[in-house]
């Protein structure tokens, strides 16, 4: 599925790119390159009228790492993760602190999110892995 985004966001998401927060950066270095599981993903993707932090579009998948300001803005967060996921995307959301105080299980629910996810649709048990 092709996601549109404002073309107004690049340069944006250029920019938040290069600034880096430490916790974009410890997270990014496990998912660049493939890294889990073979999926690619893309970093502060800009998709409809939002920059998020990662976007796997194999997967349909948005992560996002929610730092201190992010606590003062509910509602819109709401609203966020419901237009996201209006898109057919799916968002896991963590905290900054997770990030950086425990990244290994972060990485773990991450698997663990695409393991669920591929293993229903691309079991070789399935009765209908052949098309039938």
């Amino acid at each position: 599925m092709r996601i549109l985004y404002d073309p107004k966001l690049k340069e944006r998401a250029r920019a938040l790119r290069k600034a880096g927060v430490l916790s974009e950066a410890l997270l990014w270095n496990q998912l660049k390159t493939r890294k889990l599981r073979g999926y690619q993903s893309s970093r502060q993707k800009p998709i409809d009228e939002y920059i998020v932090d990662f976007y796997c579009s194999k997967l349909s998948l948005v992560i996002e790492i929610d730092g201190s300001s992010h606590s003062s803005r509910t509602t819109y967060n709401s609203h966020r993760q419901a237009r996201l996921e209006s898109l057919g995307l799916t968002a896991l959301r963590f905290l900054d602190s997770d990030v950086r105080n425990n990244l290994a299980g972060v990485v773990a629910i991450v698997l663990e999110w695409i393991d669920q996810r591929t293993s229903s649709t691309t079991s070789p048990w399935s009765p209908f892995a052949k098309g039938e």
